[in-house]
């Protein structure tokens, strides 16, 4: 079993190596050209060997472990000088010269031929790159940098090493031993990805851990025999957050990676989907301000198919579930029906956006309450007490706010909020492309029309607003808005 961990970075904008694709390659009696026998290429022919690969050589001189190579029988010289044919029969070939134009003869002749090549040390002219490998028994786990920096490689391997317990290699035959038995008594693949999924940290892997392997051969088979043909479902109602994947909790990115459906909305950031599994299915279901809408009615027998179909679910919100996510109706839909749910929470948008525009939501000088408001749709706006959000030493933090600026600044200043209240609108908040546009209540429309606001964006009111200008310390500074002399002729 073999498991690929890491490939950094991917097409980086800051330098011209590929993006690679992980591959664990099959050498078993295959043959590997290796130019050069010094200890670096000795150092790369240890794994071939341990592969089953036929490594040839070809080299001028001889170091001291491939001689005890070659004298074990283990590998072929070639020759002393490299010819092209040579190629002509491998599967792989590595340089490990100081020769450079040497190096770059291999690599052409190589591409000539359909041959992946690495060159030691020389991204540009690799084909292929060699990983750092971690290996637990049949486990690999592998991770590259795609040749732009290896000694990160390596020390995320460090890092790796101490954290992957040594019982996986035991875990991993036992498993190969059983999968056949595992495979017909659960044909569905979701319920048995969840089966061996719990074996690590059950009863299996507690006896491996102790060295108990009989007891663990025992274990299994008992609870292969116990286990359920057809589970019952599970919903999770998860937070994504504002944006940066950074933000996402321990919990919900352990629901994303054992997720077998996954409903998202349009807000929740790519970057966040790809730390989900790869296989799970992914169904987005609209919900972003001023574009397409899933209607909840469709959202809530989704969710309800896919947990009575045995799957586990994760409904996938920007955010928090439980602020203006609507996941309190979710929820109790779920609970209706008799499902199995759960709330992660996630880090709510006037969080996190006023975190990242430098805006401290309560502050001991400016305000000491915050209140926390949807404007998402006109009939949300009517039922609001606007004499309440005028008071002053507060904040207004305004979700979906985007369409109905015009409407929030005349009422704010309606009922007695003043004119040059600051305020902060933060558009992508946490996001690389955040931006921030600062300014006087009375400018606040405009202000969002000439800069282009769109959503998503939260709107913060409150003296505390103006703090962007000289605490921000997150993507651009802050963005002006009009004055109030071209608001009144823009309005």
């Amino acid at each position: 079993m073999s498991v690929v961990a890491v490939s950094h970075p991917e097409s980086h904008p800051n330098h011209n190596l590929p993006s690679l694709y992980p591959l664990f390659a099959d050498l078993r009696g295959r043959r590997v050209l290796v130019i050069g026998a010094g200890p670096v290429a000795a150092r790369k022919i240890a794994p071939l060997l341990d592969a089953g690969a036929r490594v040839a050589v070809v080299a001028q001189a001889l170091g001291e472990q491939v001689s005890s190579w070659l004298a074990a029988g283990r590998l072929d010289h070639q020759g002393r000088q490299f010819s092209p044919d040579q190629l002509d029969a491998a599967w792989l070939v590595i340089a490990a010269t100081d020769d450079s134009a040497l190096n770059a003869q291999v690599r052409a002749e190589a591409d000539a031929r359909r041959v992946f090549c690495n060159v030691v040390d020389q991204a540009a002219l690799c084909s292929f790159q060699v990983p750092a490998v971690i290996e637990r028994g049949p486990i690999r786990v592998a991770v590259s940098s795609g040749g732009a920096a290896p000694v990160l490689a390596r020390q995320i391997r460090e890092r790796l090493e101490s954290l992957l317990d040594d019982t996986l290699g035991p875990l991993a035959e036992l498993m190969a031993r059983w999968k056949s038995r595992v495979r017909a008594r659960l044909p569905e693949i979701p319920i048995r990805r969840r089966f061996l999924e719990s074996l690590a940290d059950g009863e299996v892997g507690r006896l491996l851990r102790q060295g108990r392997a009989a007891q663990a051969d025992a274990a299994l088979a008992q609870a292969l025999d116990q286990a359920q043909t057809r589970p019952p479902g599970r919903v999770s109602l998860v937070g994504a957050g504002p944006g940066d994947p950074g933000l996402v909790t321990l919990k919900a990115l352990r629901r994303l990676q054992e997720a077998d459906v996954i409903l998202h909305d349009q807000l929740v950031d790519a970057a966040i989907l790809k730390l989900a599994r790869r296989d799970a299915e992914f169904i987005e279901v609209g919900k972003r301000g001023g574009g397409k809408c899933t209607r909840q009615e469709t959202i809530n027998a989704l969710l309800l198919r896919h947990a009575r179909a045995g799957l586990r679910v994760v409904r996938l919100k920007g955010g928090d579930p439980f602020v203006f996510g609507r996941g309190g109706e979710e929820l109790a839909f779920l609970r209706w029906h008799g499902v199995a749910c759960e709330v992660v929470p996630g880090i709510t948008a006037a969080l996190a956006c006023g975190a990242y525009a430098g805006i401290p939501l309560t502050h001991r000088d400016h305000a000491q309450s915050l209140r926390l408001v949807t404007a998402h749709c006109r009939d949300s706006l009517d039922t609001l007490d606007w004499r309440a959000l005028a008071e002053e030493r507060q904040t207004l933090a305004i979700y979906m706010a985007v369409g109905r600026l015009d409407t929030l600044r005349a009422k704010l200043i309606e009922y007695g909020r003043a004119p040059d209240t600051p305020f902060a609108i933060i558009e992508n908040g946490s996001r690389p492309d955040q931006r921030v546009v600062v300014g006087r209540l009375d400018t606040l429309a405009e202000s969002a029309r000439v800069h282009a606001v769109q959503s998503p964006a939260l709107v913060v009111i409150g003296e505390v607003a103006a703090l962007a200008e000289s605490l921000h310390w997150f993507g651009a500074p802050p963005i002006r808005g009009l004055p109030v002399r071209l608001a009144l002729a823009a309005a």
